[in-house]
């Protein structure tokens, strides 16, 4: 199959339809493979899944780095993500930073290890309440004239947020966790980013691989990995979230797929700006969520998985109070 493409915002952005989160190839979900991440990376051009997404904290920098040097000699082939907005001391994130002044040296950075002279599509990666949404994307303006920012995007940004920002500079995404199993979009932001024409890119579309089906608790994941500390893999919350996923294997089953691709198509589904960015370090499930592109959903069964995980449906808050104390809502 040859994977698709899709238009985010109304800048001009084109992005494949199902894009790669390479987070985990640096850091997060278990020991790395820089080996198998590279020929992950190389096996995503050839399906065409060359939506890529990175950011400097992600590691912190040694995920820029991975890419600028698996990218050599196929850049033009990819669309680079990457984001700005931590501060970073000792290797280590102790806060948040969207200064102008700070933005300008962290893209100058990320060029350096990408090994390019434009980055794709840039976000702020968490909203700065100590600085004017109007200064930051008056600061990315400024890139985007200088030709080393084509694209602005904001992550996890609220309404008011995202309106101040496009006043000031169109945003063609916002990134998000959006999925089958967190809905917390669909009531206020999903229909402000329809109105703006802003696209929608989800990480996490997979619910941090809760959707696969191949999950164990929390206490069960080593203790360098996400999962251990997310609610929703703990206690009760698990034995919940299990039961209402069953819904999302017996349509898999139906459909001779696996579960984490049905949670992918019913993404797709969703609408025609929407981006899944499945995260994965490994050419097989790379395959897999590439494939999910394929399958088509009916209104019944579609209607099946919007009610089985409605928000009230799916038990635990998605975050940490730390990490949910970052988010802008």
């Amino acid at each position: 199959m040859t994977l698709g493409k899709r238009k985010l915002g109304s800048q001009g952005l084109e992005v494949s339809a199902v894009g790669l989160g390479c987070m985990g190839m640096s850091q997060s979900y278990g020991p790395a493979d820089e080996a198998e991440s590279i020929a992950t990376l190389h096996r995503s051009i050839e399906l065409g899944c060359t939506f890529l997404d990175t950011a400097e904290v992600y590691g912190p920098f040694t995920n820029e780095d991975l890419l600028g040097r698996a990218l050599a000699g196929k850049r033009d082939q990819v669309v680079i993500a990457t984001k700005f907005g931590f501060n970073i001391k000792d290797g280590k994130s102790v806060g948040i930073d969207s200064r102008p002044a700070h933005i300008r040296e962290v893209v100058e950075a990320s060029l350096k290890r990408l090994r390019t002279d434009h980055i794709d599509l840039l976000y702020q990666h968490r909203v700065d309440r100590n600085v004017p949404m109007e200064d930051v994307a008056g600061a990315v303006g400024e890139l985007v004239k200088q030709g080393k920012v084509r694209f602005f995007g904001l992550s996890e940004a609220g309404v008011g947020s995202i309106r101040r920002a496009h006043a000031v500079h169109p945003v063609s995404a916002l990134q998000s966790e959006y999925s089958l199993w967190e809905r917390n979009l669909e009531q206020d932001v999903i229909p402000v980013l329809r109105e703006l024409d802003i696209g929608l890119v989800a990480f996490s579309p997979l619910g941090r691989g809760f959707l696969t089906g191949e999950v164990k608790r929390a206490e069960d994941y080593p203790e360098n990995d996400f999962r251990r500390n997310d609610p929703r893999y703990q206690g009760a919350n698990y034995d919940a979230n299990m039961r209402a996923a069953q819904a999302v294997r017996g349509i898999a089953e139906t459909l001779n797929a696996k579960p984490g691709q049905i949670a992918l198509a019913w993404l797709l589904h969703k609408g025609e700006n929407i981006v899944p960015i499945p995260g994965t370090k490994r050419r097989t499930y790379l395959e897999e969520n590439v494939a999910a592109a394929a399958i088509a959903l009916s209104a019944a069964q579609m209607k099946s998985l919007d009610d089985a995980l409605a928000s009230e449906k799916v038990s635990g808050q998605r975050y940490n109070e730390k990490l949910m104390a970052m988010v802008d809502r």
